[in-house]
């Protein structure tokens, strides 16, 4: 009998842990819509610390204070919250970096979240904040130029695919860490970016955040729509 209950119980966790969603992921929800970003397994410290945010609620309430239309809107400052509405944002911190994990695979096409950071030589990431890339669609004559003037490296064939069609930002490629991508939603990025901003960028009209992780039941359940979509969960 002990045996059968053992058997049983391997069973179950074995089950269980087929079942696990292959990503994590984060909703974001303001009043221009909500998203739903995949997390990067490529990625594993700005992953963890982005669900380690999301699950202590660190991002609710902060805006997106830095909005560039056809570039990206950014967010995460925990100076945000209850700033009066002339106050320059963008400086907060949690009080730690991130070091870069950039991975040639893992490019700035729209939809992409990425990590804000300064002008430190080791290119390591803002511990909080965070942007998502609007871009826009380039020609073939403006990729070749990126890549004389800014990149110094050529752009894979299937990634200006992906610039001249979807679009993005290619000059922001190996230079900030890209760890996460919109897989529904991404309406809210172009709903936001849209937004009218004053000299520093900053809406005129606030837009606050709320961030939660997904459960692993609803992560299931959205990989499963997903992959019948077509998307491939990388």
């Amino acid at each position: 009998m002990r045996r059968l209950f053992f058997l049983l119980l391997v069973l179950c966790q074995l089950t269980a842990f087929a079942a696990r969603p292959k990503h994590q992921y984060i909703r974001i929800e303001t009043s221009k819509g909500s998203c739903i970003v995949m997390l990067y397994n490529q990625t594993p410290l700005h992953r963890d610390n982005m669900v380690k945010l999301a699950k202590s609620g660190f991002y609710n309430g902060t805006l997106f204070h830095r909005v560039i239309k056809d570039f990206m809107i950014q967010g995460g400052d925990p100076d945000s919250k209850l700033a009066k509405p002339d106050s320059l944002l963008g400086e907060g911190d949690i009080g730690y970096r991130i070091p870069a994990e950039f991975r040639d695979s893992l490019f700035h096409k729209k939809g992409v979240l990425a990590a804000a950071r300064d002008n430190n030589p080791a290119k390591e990431s803002s511990g909080c904040q965070f942007y998502i890339v609007q871009g826009k669609r380039f020609t073939d004559e403006q990729l070749d130029k990126l890549e004389q003037t800014r990149l110094k490296f050529q752009i894979p064939a299937y990634q200006r695919e992906v610039y001249k069609t979807l679009g993005g930002t290619p000059h922001l490629d190996r230079n900030y860490t890209a760890f996460g991508e919109v897989v529904e939603g991404l309406g809210m990025v172009d709903s936001i970016a849209a937004s009218e901003t004053n000299k520093s960028d900053r809406p005129k009209a606030d837009i606050a955040m709320k961030v939660s992780l997904l459960k692993k039941r609803e992560a299931r359940r959205l990989e499963k729509k997903l992959l019948a979509s077509g998307l491939t969960l990388i």
